[in-house]
């Protein structure tokens, strides 16, 4: 016969089993967005073929919203992702993401915006870039080398693509902006030696939406990463003043929108504002636009309840009033 203590320490522990549940299983990542479709930049290599001992990987990163956040690291091999949407409208936006030129990321600042500009419309390209630290030949022109073939590759392919040649929108995220930036501003500097038809259309893009860009190199409101992955260690001041945006505003260059967050501590929100001045100067339609907070490098994500939800429909309706995109889907 069972003692009345054992018999209340197996009662014990049935309550206990019974209130116990099973450890919940980890809730699987969502899946990775992924491009309609891969071209090569340049089909026979880039210009002045690849440094020796350099090789491309893709590194995954950790991030505060468990979602896929890729960054490709040591990029040897150029190449425009395209998003198509269900009901194209004409309009293409061309996005370079940021990384501040020592990797490019691919889902925070371009998969993700491609998806979400795609569904309103646009057909959609993401840059993957050449770093210009790694030993190209172009040196710091390498980027620029890849984003000017880019511009000249969506246009190549306007009719196969369903899109109008003449609403072509740029669009950079951080050292993406500073890349979108120089593009807009030095698409006609003969970056590289023309290999196809492609390179004898205009890489000048009709737009340039510049989203907390990296604008200006000099102190004391550079990204210092940014410049010294662009210039190195001790880059002289002529090198800076070529390289930094607000010395390259020309009266012809596209009309730029500007968007920045106040409490930036990575790329001074400075940098948006001296660049907004200097474009004002050469008399260049600008838009500029400053949230109080919203820090660095954000995208699209975890705004949906903060003001910063609202950039995307202001970048539209600027680019509605531009001619990039149709009225009527603002």
């Amino acid at each position: 016969m069972l003692s009345r203590r054992i018999l209340l320490a197996m009662f014990s522990a049935l309550v206990l089993a019974a209130c116990t549940t099973a450890p919940a299983e980890p809730e699987a990542a969502p899946p990775a967005i992924e491009a309609d479709a891969v071209i090569p930049l340049w089909p026979e290599g880039p210009p002045g073929g690849v440094p020796a001992g350099l090789q491309e990987k893709i590194v995954h990163r950790e991030n505060p919203f468990g979602l896929m956040d890729r960054a490709a690291h040591d990029v040897t091999a150029p190449s425009l992702s395209i998003f198509y949407p269900d009901a194209p409208d004409g309009s293409a936006i061309l996005i370079i993401p940021g990384g501040g030129y020592k990797w490019v990321v691919i889902d925070k600042e371009g998969f993700e915006g491609a998806r979400h500009f795609a569904a309103e419309g646009a057909t959609v390209y993401v840059l993957r870039y050449r770093l210009p630290h790694q030993g190209w030949q172009a040196g710091p022109d390498a980027p620029l080398q890849d984003a000017q073939r880019a511009m000249r590759l969506i246009r190549a392919r306007a009719a196969a693509d369903r899109i109008d040649p003449a609403r072509v929108m740029v669009m950079g995220f951080s050292a993406g902006g500073h890349l979108a930036g120089t593009l807009a501003m030095k698409f006609d500097l003969p970056a590289y030696t023309p290999i196809d038809a492609a390179d004898a259309l205009s890489a000048r893009p009709d737009a340039a939406a510049l989203i907390y860009p990296v604008a200006t190199l000099a102190e004391p409101f550079a990204h210092p990463g940014s410049r010294q992955n662009m210039l190195g260690d001790q880059p002289t001041p002529e090198s800076i003043a070529s390289w930094s945006l607000e010395s390259m505003a020309r009266p012809d260059m596209p009309p730029v929108f500007l968007m920045h967050a106040a409490d930036d501590a990575a790329v001074p929100v400075e940098n948006a504002l001296i660049l907004h001045g200097a474009l004002r100067q050469v008399g260049v339609p600008v838009a500029l636009h400053i949230f109080e907070e919203g820090g660095h490098g954000f995208g699209l994500r975890g705004i949906a309840d903060t003001p910063l939800r609202s950039w995307p429909s202001l970048l539209r309706d600027w680019g509605v009033n531009k001619g990039i995109f149709p009225k009527g889907n603002s």
